[in-house]
């Protein structure tokens, strides 16, 4: 696990620990030293605490012109033991909603399981960005599955054409742009 290291390559473009507006804003790294761990194995110092045992993330870019964020997430997603859901709608989804988020693009290939509970902070998060949506991209065929078992697949779009994105191989500016068309057509006129 220590290996696996979030997406760097828009660093250049944005930096959440930068971005005075971020929730993550003023978060140090030490790249010298693994702290955080899931299940006791240690992860890459690169990904971001939101104050769960078991779910880090990274803000890849977030664009507050365009209203939309980038989020790549690692660990497993723990509803039942940890309200993870919880902790990401306040410490992460709630500060970005407040300042013009509505779009979120949710990375999910390293998220490797996922618990469940109810469903009133997915509910909670998508009736806050009414005329926004959330996507989910890469994330394992049974990790959606189960979440659809849940019925989160009404508040998060995935599968389908989503589910083809190589998304490493877009600009942050090009890839809102191509999953919000897909968004647009399955919501239709």
């Amino acid at each position: 696990m220590h290996t696996i290291e979030p997406f760097y390559n828009w660093i250049d473009k944005y930096s959440a620990a930068e971005d005075p507006r971020s929730p993550l804003f003023g978060t140090e790294s030490n790249l010298l030293q693994y702290t955080n761990t899931i299940y006791g194995y240690y992860i890459h110092p690169q990904w971001d605490d939101m104050e769960s045992e078991t779910l880090f993330l990274k803000i890849l870019y977030t664009d507050y012109d365009l209203g939309f964020t980038i989020i790549e997430f690692i660990g497993e997603w723990n509803d039942t033991l940890h309200n993870d859901i919880m902790q990401l709608k306040r410490n992460i989804i709630d500060p970005l909603v407040n300042e013009g988020i509505h779009r979120f693009i949710i990375i999910g290939e390293n998220v490797f399981n996922f618990h469940g509970s109810d469903d009133a902070y997915y509910e909670e998060w998508f009736e806050d960005i009414e005329d926004g949506w959330i996507a989910a991209l890469g994330f394992q065929e049974f990790v959606m599955s189960e979440m659809k078992n849940y019925n989160l697949d009404y508040y998060i779009n995935y599968g389908g054409s989503l589910d083809n994105i190589p998304w490493r191989t877009f600009t942050p500016k090009r890839l809102f742009a191509l999953v919000n068309g897909m968004i647009q057509k399955r919501l239709g006129p």
